[in-house]
């Protein structure tokens, strides 16, 4: 299992249309993926759980991986959530 904490900066956070590109990103993967914040963890296969943390630009997060490709679904994911607004 590897995780790895990342500060979200999209501009308007993980809200419907980024947690949907996140679950789809996430489900190319075969790990078990998942999205840790305030103590709070969620399947990050699953748009419900995700929007469930409520997460805004700027938070910290940590992403969790475990599986045969956990290290390309980090890195992946981090490129997501670390994306600048063009």
């Amino acid at each position: 299992m590897m995780e790895k904490q990342v500060i979200v900066n999209l501009p308007q956070g993980l809200h419907a249309r980024p947690a949907s590109a996140f679950v789809r990103t996430a489900s190319v993967f075969a790990s078990d993926i998942g999205l840790r914040k305030d103590g709070k963890t969620a399947n990050g296969k699953s748009i419900i759980s995700i929007m469930s943390l409520t997460v805004a630009k700027g938070e910290q997060v940590t992403l969790t991986a475990d599986g045969p490709d956990e290290q390309q679904a980090l890195e992946a994911l981090e490129k997501l959530l670390t994306a600048t607004a063009e």
